[in-house]
């Protein structure tokens, strides 16, 4: 079956749309049309022994201590099953009794068949066919379509091929074609909610791509078994995707998809996808991957992932705090935690504590063989901005960046087109990482500027506007091949678009460059007030004879702290007031008569160490490589002679400024060119005027 027969048999199927229109809303249609569709299929699955497991559930009934399960699935042949004698047709020829006896057929599948239905709330759309009337007719639709894996005789045996082996009708990948057409109508029926659910087909595509085709030779080899991860599969489309490219690349690879979703129907989706094209739905767990983690202690070839944009972990919190501080699990928030408003990150480490370790095997130098990394992983995940360079020098998210570039796993990041996806217009990124680089890419990475590959659409999709074509897809691809090379031959067409870097270009030192407190001293009213008021001179001058002994000096001015100590001490005495030595005193004083000046006295502190400025005090951030006081000496001391830094508040970071290393000075038009506009459109608007006033 070719994909025109595909999308043509999934439209006959979601023409049942037609009779539910009125009744249900076009976002909700897939409510109906999808569970159906699985229904249907898992029936058509099972009618070649469907005998048989009515027969063994017979037998298991009275007996006790045995797992009925067990048995019944391998009289089914299938890793679910369904006991009852009913079939969708046979429910269709009772219309006055169509939704009790199809809640009943439901109820007697195995339980995890029940629970994908359930999620759908299934009974629910059950009762509202049946209160609308449409039951009759939209089971009607379905017990009449061929949905079944192998073509069988009159007493319900395999009819073979002239090669002897059982004649396909749909196979289990064209059912997941079939299924993903509708998934997809669905998405495009749902706006307002797809990009909860829904990744676009060609951000999937490209994604698997940059992820899969470094191993392009590895998987062709015989006997190829890959397993792959979503721990955020939505409706599994990325699964879907990575499993159809290792096929294509090898037709007799086996690939295991694993999954795990938080959202119930998108988890019902996904794991329906599975079971109607024979994979295990157990692969595909329900639940939060931060607090209950599906795959706990499972390792992946390759582990992909669309999470949700700057969604916080507030609710998951405790659990996620717990694992990080003490180890428990596997470990996976070992390097930091972001802030708690945005869990990209935490989904990052979690996705690389899956990867499957990597040995590394030394060259043969007799042989001339070079050294190889045996087994790992790799990662792919989709990101907006955010964790590019949110988070402060020492920071969570800071820490996380430079624990990925120290283990030197971050092999390339892509700049996506903005309004590629259903609910969001912002910009987005590819990372992917690895624990097995390329002997070319270790200790480096790679960036790319994919931003203007893009083609826009006709009609909106939400906020979608743009796709990235199938032509743009293989082209980036390859170049994300030969970036390296790319990035250092100046002839390449897209030289422009890749730069390669080392990583610790990324890592800087946060450094506090402080400056001299220069003073000056002088008494104001001013300054008598604040004085006044400053909580020690309070204490010991109730009756204000303090201030009043120092009024006399009103409008003095003394270039060093010991002249004017020396000029107010004697006024006090003078006034018969003894002279305070309290530390908060003189602090409060010096705050209130100290005058910031640049030509002031320098300040110092308790053994004679200059005293610096708060106010004058700035923050520089140092490439990592680079020696501070050779900066200072070069960007700094030029400027202000006088400053230096506190080598003790500095501060470790990373960040990956991707739009700087992009930027293109555009120099402003000349403004003899912006005045000649002015004026053209001046006089366009004058002679407009002049016909309105005719």
């Amino acid at each position: 079956m070719n994909s025109g027969k595909h999308t043509a048999l999934a439209g006959h199927i979601w023409s049942v749309a037609d009779k539910l229109r009125g009744d249900y809303k076009q976002s909700e249609y897939g409510k109906v049309i999808l569970p159906f569709t699985v229904l249907r299929r898992l029936e058509c699955v099972l009618e070649p022994t469907k005998d048989k497991v009515i027969a063994q559930a017979e037998a298991l009934k009275d007996k006790e201590g045995i797992d009925p399960d067990r048995w019944l699935r391998r009289a089914s042949g299938q890793s679910f099953y369904n006991t009852s004698t009913y079939t969708l047709k046979k429910i269709a020829s009772d219309a006055g009794h169509a939704a009790e006896h199809l809640i009943e057929y439901i109820g007697s599948f195995s339980q995890n068949a029940q629970d994908v239905l359930e999620q759908y709330e299934f009974a629910r759309q059950i009762k509202k066919l049946d209160n609308a009337n449409l039951l009759y007719e939209v089971m009607g639709l379905f017990a009449d379509l061929d949905l079944r894996p192998v073509e069988l005789d009159d007493e319900g045996k395999r009819v073979l091929d002239e090669k002897d082996k059982p004649k396909v009708v749909i196979s289990n990948h064209q059912m997941g074609y079939i299924f993903e057409e509708l998934i997809r109508r669905f998405a495009e029926q749902s706006n307002e909610t797809a990009g909860e659910h829904f990744t676009p087909r060609e951000v999937i595509e490209l994604m698997v791509n940059l992820l899969i085709a470094p191993d392009e030779d590895a998987l062709t080899l015989p006997e190829t078994h890959r397993r792959v991860l979503d721990p955020a599969c939505g409706t599994g489309g990325m699964l879907t995707a990575a499993e159809e490219l290792i096929g294509a690349l090898n037709p007799d690879a086996t690939v295991a998809v694993f999954g795990q979703e938080l959202n119930a129907e998108s988890w019902a989706i996904c794991r329906s996808d599975l079971m109607i094209k024979g994979q295990d739905p157990e692969n595909i767990k329900f639940g939060n991957s931060f607090s209950d983690d599906g795959h706990k202690g499972a390792k992946f070839d390759y582990i992909l992932a669309n999470p949700p944009f700057g969604v916080e972990w507030k609710k998951v919190k405790d659990e996620v705090e717990t694992e990080h501080e003490t180890g428990r699990g596997d470990n996976r928030f070992e390097a930091g935690l972001p802030r708690i408003n945005d869990g990209s990150l935490l989904f990052l480490q979690h996705m690389i504590s899956k990867m499957r370790p990597a040995e590394w095997v030394p060259g043969d130098a007799a042989s001339g063989e070079p050294g190889h990394f045996k087994g790992g992983g790799r990662v792919a995940v989709v990101f907006n901005g955010s964790p590019l360079f949110t988070g402060a020098a020492e920071s969570g998210e800071s820490k996380i960046r430079q624990w990925i570039l120290e283990n030197d796993w971050l092999e390339g990041i892509v700049a996506l087109p903005d309004q590629l996806f259903y609910n969001t217009g912002i910009s987005t990124y590819f990372w992917i990482l690895t624990n097995r680089k390329s002997k070319g890419h270790q200790g480096k990475v790679v960036l790319l500027d994919a931003r203007d590959h893009f083609v826009k659409i006709r009609k909106s999709l939400g906020d979608k506007r743009k796709i990235v074509t199938d032509p743009q897809i293989k082209e980036l691809t390859k170049l994300y091949a030969e970036a390296l090379d790319a990035a250092a031959n100046t002839d390449h067409p897209l030289h422009s678009k890749v730069k390669v870097f080392q990583n610790t270009d990324f890592g800087y030192h946060r450094i506090m460059v402080e400056r001299p407190l220069k003073l000056r001293f002088e008494v104001t009213e001013e300054t008598l007030a604040a004085l006044g008021a400053s909580k020690p001179v309070q204490k010991l001058d109730a009756d204000s004879e303090f201030i009043e002994a120092l009024k006399p000096l009103t409008g003095q001015v003394w270039a060093t702290k010991s002249e004017a100590w020396l000029a107010l001490k004697d006024a006090v005495v003078e006034a018969g007031r003894t002279w305070p030595t309290s530390a908060p005193f003189n602090k409060a004083l010096r705050d209130a008569v100290g005058v910031r000046d640049p030509k002031g006295e320098v300040q110092r502190l308790k053994g004679g160490a200059t005293e610096s400025d708060p106010e004058l005090r700035d923050y520089e951030n140092v490439p990592l490589e680079e020696d501070v006081e050779e900066y200072l000496k070069r960007e700094v001391l030029p400027h202000v002679p006088d400053a230096w830094i506190d080598h003790e508040k500095t501060k470790v970071g990373y960040e990956i400024p991707f739009t700087r290393h992009f930027y293109v000075y555009e120099p402003p038009r000349p403004l003899a060119e912006i005045d000649a506009e002015l004026k053209a459109l001046e006089a366009e608007i004058q002679a407009l005027l002049g016909e309105v006033t005719e």
